[in-house]
């Protein structure tokens, strides 16, 4: 029997429908699982990323910054301000319609339009920065800085971008357009401190934002890409290219047109007069006060207005003085610095320069700068001498003295032979100087020195007669005070008053001092001495027509010169020197210390802010009372020692 072809087995559609079908439900099955996954994973990375966002409802109420600290002369002028400068918050109403306009221009011309995101501005951005192969737009919006600038750190990471867009997400669903505008011009930072459209314009313009014009406005606006490059007081020329790019930017968004813009610019002259005219003074002074804000009012938790000692418009007249000084006369002396300290008799402030160019270098040679004093010292040994009994017309010997090892000479190395303390203080005899120190004790001469106001350390070497040791031109004027005073102790001060934005005062000063420091009798001494180095000796330079009394000092080598000295309402210091050390060209007391001195006065007393004191109308003396012997001697220590 044939057999018969076996029947082909069926592929069958019923097998190949279950095989896709599997297939379809594997996929859609894992599909779902993947997304579901994905949801978990992104929800549980944006929580990572948005666990430590801050309070954002708290930060824009309140913005962490330094308390305000201005510093006003006496006559009310500013002289800095420390901290961070805002003014009162501004609604984008309120300002000046060119000034949102232009900001909208150069940062976010879409910022009305777009959500938080802009995606085609940040594709445009993406693209320019392609084609130029670096980067030279950003993509970010208006809102997208508010978040970053307002509450984020400046780290550049991928975790702070992702936060930077949720808060700017957050931002538009929970405020205006104009709010978080509001809140941008309100915050951004504009150089020189100041935080706000409204803080920068009274900087920059002396004005409020509400008044700024259209270049105004687009100087302003410049400012966000670079505060300090394009800041007007300091980089005139940039900040007026950055101010055309901006009126450009105004003209191609349709806000201006080209008429407009050339207009604007034709303005470029007047809008910011302010910033290149104000010239700061007194910075050196401005520091030195700020130091001790704290010590007086306690730590500066709110805005404050500290009121000065300093008489600005004196300070001025001598800084140029300085530099005229120094510029001209010090060429040949070789001297590159120097340093000037005017008190009122009760240690108020009224100058002070600390060196040549503030800019160049901050240290303070008045207060920070330990410098011999030569026979500017001088003043305390003879003080010390008269406390133990001698006179100005006591007489010693001008030669040869030996103590131990040490022989100290005149700086011309000659001798005059007898003479009068009155005439060996005038002419600076250092051998004289030297016997009354001997005389009186060089530890009590120390002692003298520190009572009067010298807080730097001193030995009690011989030398001290000298000058051998090192003080500052601050204290060393402040301890002549107490003899232009009449023998009351001198504190220096530079905070007269303080107040708060509420006008609350919180500090006034209400006098102060160690009381008194030399008897009336000795004041008397010194003065008469002091006088005759102006009149006749070693300070005849300083004359400027009025009675004045002072001392000259010069180190060895010539590297210090001073003249330190007084009227009946001012006492002034000044030294001049090198940093280094180095030797000027045989600069002494008596030459450039006390010429520069005598314009310090001239610069006082011409302006008629310190006149001088009325003398006493004469009376007739009248026969005094005969009083017994013992009242007499009382009334003689009374007088000695101010009791």
């Amino acid at each position: 029997m044939a057999k018969t072809a076996a029947k082909p087995k069926e592929s069958g559609s019923s097998g190949s429908s279950w095989s896709r079908g599997k297939l379809i439900a594997f996929i859609a099955k894992w599909t779902v699982v993947l997304a579901i996954w994905g949801v978990v994973v992104g929800g549980a990375v944006l929580a990572w990323l948005a666990y430590d966002l801050p309070d954002v409802e708290e930060a824009v109420a309140k913005t962490t910054r330094r308390p305000a600290v201005a510093l006003l002369a006496a006559g009310g002028e500013r002289l800095a301000s420390f901290g961070d400068d805002y003014r009162r918050p501004v609604n984008v109403s309120e300002v000046a319609p060119t000034l949102p306009q232009a900001i909208m221009a150069t940062e976010d011309r879409r910022f009305y339009d777009h959500w938080g995101i802009d995606l085609r501005g940040l594709a445009r951005a993406m693209w320019a920065n392609l084609k130029a192969m670096r980067v030279v737009q950003g993509g970010s919006t208006l809102t997208q800085q508010v978040a970053k600038n307002l509450f984020l750190t400046p780290e550049r990471t991928l975790k702070r971008k992702v936060q930077e867009v949720l808060l700017a997400l957050w931002l538009e669903r929970t405020f205006t357009k104009d709010e978080i505008l509001t809140l941008y011009i309100n915050r951004v930072y504009l150089g020189a401190g100041t935080y706000g459209m409204e803080a920068a314009s009274w900087r920059y313009f002396g004005k409020s934002a509400r008044h700024v014009t259209l270049y105004e406005s687009a100087l302003l606006a410049g400012l966000l890409k670079a505060p300090s490059r394009y800041n007007p007081a300091s980089n005139p020329d940039l900040a007026a290219k950055r101010t055309a790019v901006v009126l450009k930017a105004m003209v191609a968004a349709g806000y201006i047109t080209s008429q407009e813009a050339q207009a604007a610019k034709a303005q470029q002259g007047k809008a910011y007069l302010k910033a290149r005219q104000e010239k700061r003074t007194g910075r050196y002074f401005s520091d030195w006060v700020m130091g001790r804000v704290n010590g007086f009012i306690g730590a500066v938790g709110r805005d404050i207005r500290v009121t000065t000692t300093l008489d600005a418009s004196l300070q001025l007249r001598i800084e140029n003085a300085v530099e005229r000084m120094l510029a001209g006369s010090g060429v040949k002396a070789r001297a590159t610095q120097a340093a000037v300290v005017v008190l009122s008799h009760d240690g108020a402030i009224r100058a002070m320069v600390g060196g040549r160019s503030y800019n160049r270098s901050q240290f303070n040679r008045a207060t920070q700068a330990l410098r011999q004093p030569g026979s500017a010292f001088k003043t305390f040994v003879y003080l010390t001498g008269f406390e133990a009994g001698l006179s100005p017309s006591s007489t010693m010997t001008d030669g040869p003295v030996s103590i131990g090892d040490w022989k100290p000479q005149n700086i011309d190395g000659k001798y005059s032979g007898p003479m009068s303390l009155k005439t060996a203080f005038a002419r600076s005899v250092n051998t004289v100087a030297v016997k009354v120190g001997q005389k009186a004790g060089f530890p009590k001469v120390a002692e003298t020195a520190r009572r009067l106001g010298i807080t730097s350390p001193l030995n009690t070497h011989p030398s001290i007669a000298l000058g051998a040791g090192e003080v500052t031109l601050m204290e060393l004027t402040a301890a002549y005070g107490a003899i232009a005073n009449g023998g009351y102790g001198v504190w220096p001060y530079g905070i007269a008053r303080a107040r708060d934005a509420a006008n609350r005062t919180l500090f006034a000063r209400s006098g102060g001092g160690p009381g008194r420091v030399v008897a009336p009798v000795v004041v008397r001494s010194m003065k008469e001495i002091m006088a005759e180095v102006v009149s006749k000796g070693s300070g005849r330079a300083a004359r400027f027509g009025r009675r004045a009394y002072g001392k000259t000092g010069t180190s060895q080598e010539f590297r210090d010169a001073w003249f330190i000295g007084f009227t009946d309402r001012l006492v002034a210091g000044v030294w001049v020197g090198n940093d280094n050390g180095a030797p000027m060209k045989k600069v002494t007391g008596g030459g450039l210390p006390a010429r520069l001195w005598r314009e310090v006065m001239q610069a006082a007393y011409g302006e008629g802010r310190y006149k001088a004191k009325p003398k006493p109308k004469a009376t007739r003396p009248s026969a005094p009372p005969v009083e017994p012997e013992g009242d007499a001697i009382s009334r003689f220590f009374k007088d000695l020692f101010g009791g």
